[in-house]
């Protein structure tokens, strides 16, 4: 069994504790929390489990990381705390353990990541011999190894679209939401999220591992954006209310220009309320929200996913695949060589061993 640390346990974190869990080859050995509230507090609480695990949550990390775990996920936000982040992964790197994280998006694409991301980890490699792993979602697998997959099913293949088609009033993290995305700002107002560079400084990553998966090289990458006021005042269920003339919704492209054409695209449609800009694309089946990718050539592939998590929440269900892809790559890391890796060196394999299980 591979003991392994959970680090963070918000909206990721419990997500985590309950992959970690389920997973047949993974012992959870710790749960670290910058809460005092929620130190002594058992994981299977934290991670609203319907038992108790027997592992207190700490905010010890220096004792946890003294004990050697092997593998450390790393699910504290790294959105509006990069820096200590960074500080946090590359501690546990330098420990020796293979680590797994969403948290900083450069690393993504670790080849292209500044320096200032890539070569503090680098130097933990070399001198712990642990590993790192970052991905996600949307930017991740949604934009990574599903368009690559579905590609390949293709006789030719014109553009790749990923799209993330989200209702945000799901999403329970008023930071990300109304700060970073300017939900409920005023129009005047510019969101951090579509400040020029800072699409593709999150989502530029994916467009390159698709172009070099493909073979084929970028004239370079380009942005658009485009946001909606709400025209009446909205109350929702977890965000609380937002007011008529504010930033309702956000629709942006980051483009990958091949031969001087968009070829390989990520596209975001974020909505606060589901009645700001209907005219914009939405779910199939009018739900929260979902991922799609379509590979427009011959023949034309469509393909959507909506996932589900915690009373049918799809922002939760998001999270969870995420994690999924994460907790789920921790075995393959622990045998391979010590190093950064992104989503095209680590195969997305079956769910081995955890069909039909429950662990007790």
């Amino acid at each position: 069994m591979i003991s392994t640390v959970v680090w963070g346990t918000g909206n990721v974190g419990r997500l985590a504790i309950r992959a970690v869990e389920a997973h047949p080859a993974l012992q959870l050995c710790a749960v670290i929390v910058h809460n005092p509230a929620k130190v002594g507090r058992d994981a299977g609480e934290l991670g609203r489990l319907d038992r108790l695990t027997g592992v207190e949550a700490t905010d010890d990390v220096e004792a946890v990381l003294a004990a050697r775990p092997q593998a450390v996920v790393y699910a504290a936000s790294g959105d509006i705390r990069p820096d200590e982040a960074l500080a946090d992964i590359t501690r546990a790197v330098r420990s020796g353990a293979v680590v797994v994280s969403p948290a900083l998006y450069p690393l993504y694409d670790h080849r292209n990541a500044p320096p200032e991301f890539r070569d503090p980890v680098l130097a933990a490699v070399t001198e712990g011999g642990g590993s790192l792993f970052a991905s996600g979602v949307d930017p991740g697998w949604g934009n990574d190894v599903l368009p690559l997959l579905l590609s390949g099913l293709g006789t030719t293949v014109d553009v790749i679209r990923c799209q993330e088609i989200f209702d945000y009033s799901t999403y329970d993290q008023p930071d990300s939401v109304r700060d970073l995305v300017g939900m409920g700002r005023p129009m005047d107002h510019e969101p951090m999220m579509l400040m020029p560079s800072i699409p593709t400084m999150v989502w530029g990553g994916q467009i390159r591992m698709m172009a070099r998966a493909l073979g084929v090289e970028l004239d370079e990458i380009r942005e658009t954006s485009e946001r909606r006021a709400l025209d009446t005042t909205v109350t929702t269920r977890t965000m609380g209310t937002f007011e008529a003339g504010t930033q309702g919704a956000i629709r942006f492209e980051v483009q990958g220009i091949v031969g001087g054409e968009p070829r390989i695209v990520i596209e975001h449609v974020t909505r606060i309320h589901a009645s700001c800009a209907p005219d914009w694309p939405m779910p199939p089946d009018g739900g929260d929200g979902a991922h799609r990718v379509v590979i427009e050539g011959r023949p034309r592939i469509e393909v959507t996913i909506e996932a589900t998590d915690e009373g049918e929440n799809r922002s939760a269900g998001g999270n969870a695949t995420a994690v999924g892809r994460l907790v789920g790559a921790i075995d393959w890391l622990v045998e391979a060589e010590p190093g950064l890796y992104d989503a095209l060196d680590i195969p997305l394999r079956p769910a081995i061993g955890r069909l039909g299980r429950t662990k007790s």
